[in-house]
């Protein structure tokens, strides 16, 4: 009889390498919000994945960086501590550039995090709590991004140097080394998506379905909306609104939604407002589209002053 596996994934790495695409790909719907701005995800989003042989719940998060307010320390916060209580970790990095600190960072964090795991899993076999033959094992998993965006050598030389750099941080710990399989793949073409997915079933513990089988994300529809609403904008406006741009529901009486748009000057409201109110409209028809049919969507815009400084802000926003 096939043991059925099933874990929770951490999917980690800097921003704009493309965490949400991949999460997407590897689920095979769209669960969470994507576009070519930095720190697009702002919090953990969970995409569920169900197999006869395995239910994976990968958790999507905010990009690591260097945070420049608070709500950027909260992203960081939220970042790390994915990486807890997981059963997996997957450490993206790009193709298309050298491996820089913020990779570094990334790279770190996941060989300390899977060594915690190891000792973890030891320790319960050596006290007898654990099954060696299905308690899984931790592994590093590091995926070299955007391979379509370069040449054969190109990725070839990346894989090495990802290699070199994941394994002094490994030694400088001592001990025991951190298994690590490498994934050179496309997360936006689904090149080489699905051989990463069965190496990661194949690591995971044996367990039960922690989500009904149906379920894709564990995401509130109200978030959701939100979400597609900054989604939507951020495709819309100039390269230095998005980070200025906050989104919430603050009304749900189906079929009516009422969706309040933060920004934090006066001259942003009208970026979003725009002319004769075409950029509003443009994003509440692209975003009633993705809801269910019937569906009332109201858009309001307002300035809260330094939103993403005020710890009140954030709480109210669920960040």
């Amino acid at each position: 009889m096939t043991t059925f596996r099933s874990g929770f994934v951490a999917v980690v790495g800097r921003p704009n390498v493309g965490k949400s695409t991949l999460v997407n790909s590897m689920v095979g719907t769209k669960v969470t919000i994507v576009s070519p701005r930095p720190n697009t995800t702002r919090a953990q989003v969970r995409g569920v994945l169900n197999r006869p042989d395995a239910q994976v719940v990968f958790v999507d998060t905010p990009g690591l960086h260097k945070p420049k307010t608070a709500l950027g320390e909260r992203m960081n916060e939220s970042a790390t501590s994915s990486l807890d209580d997981v059963d997996a970790v997957v450490a993206l990095v790009e193709a298309t550039g050298a491996v820089g600190p913020g990779d570094r960072m990334v790279l770190q964090h996941s060989v300390k995090r899977v060594r915690a795991m190891a000792r973890s899993a030891a320790l319960a076999v050596e006290l007898g709590s654990g099954d060696p033959e299905e308690a899984g094992r931790p592994t590093l998993f590091v995926v070299v991004n955007k391979i379509d965006r370069v040449g054969g050598d190109g990725v070839l030389g990346h894989l090495t140097g990802v290699s070199a750099v994941v394994d002094a941080l490994d030694a400088e710990l001592g001990g025991d080394p951190v298994p690590v399989e490498y994934f050179p793949l496309s997360a936006a073409k689904g090149t080489g998506v699905p051989d990463l997915v069965d190496a990661l079933v194949d690591v995971l513990p044996a367990g039960p379905r922690y989500y009904p089988e149906g379920m894709v994300t564990d995401v509130a529809e109200a978030f959701w909306v939100a979400d597609l609403v900054r989604e939507e904008l951020l495709h819309r406006v100039a390269d230095e609104l998005p980070h200025s741009i906050a989104c919430r529901v603050t009304e749900w009486e189906w079929p009516r939604v009422r969706c309040e748009i933060l920004v934090e000057r006066d001259s942003q409201k009208g970026i979003v407002i725009g002319k004769g109110g075409e950029t509003l409209k443009a994003v509440g028809t692209a975003v009633r589209e993705q809801m269910e049919p019937g569906a009332y969507l109201e858009l309001f815009v307002r300035v809260e002053k330094h939103w993403q400084q005020r710890e009140d802000q954030l709480d109210r926003l669920g960040l």
